[in-house]
């Protein structure tokens, strides 16, 4: 018989530093954060039960698009935040340079935005190619 795959995919917080990672007082590695957002399409990166990255994610489920959803605990966002926003947006790119808050959609390995940008340019039907463009969309 076959067993059900689980519908999400969630990304735990890593417990310990990878050998040769840069890792502060609380675990947070943010060698493999920039290594998930360079090799997945796209991803999700938000607070540990945050009602803004499920709606990002829910969207993107009804697109086609299954991301991996890296969580957050309450008490290292702010050490997260600011490690993607030296690490990742300046080896990345993005937007704006600017702070990330989450949820931070990571397209491309870019920063893209957060909730406001996706539904944005869902709306206006330019989401759908910039998935397209990322590898994220077959058809």
């Amino acid at each position: 018989m076959h067993q059900a795959i689980p519908a999400s995919t969630r990304l735990k917080q890593p417990e310990t530093a990878v050998a040769g990672g840069i890792s502060d007082a609380n675990g947070v590695d943010a060698a493999s954060v920039i290594k998930m957002v360079s090799e997945n399409a796209v991803i999700v990166i938000g607070t540990r039960g945050c009602c803004m990255c499920h709606v990002v994610q829910k969207l993107l489920h009804g697109l086609g698009v299954n991301p991996p959803v890296y969580e957050v605990d309450e008490g290292d966002v702010a050490v997260v935040a600011g490690e993607l926003s030296r690490k990742i947006v300046s080896f990345c790119g993005g937007d704006d340079g600017g702070t990330v808050e989450f949820p931070a959609v990571f397209v491309g390995g870019k920063l893209f935005g957060g909730l406001e940008r996706v539904v944005a340019t869902h709306i206006s039907g330019e989401l759908v190619p910039i998935l397209k463009d990322a590898g994220a969309l077959w058809l």
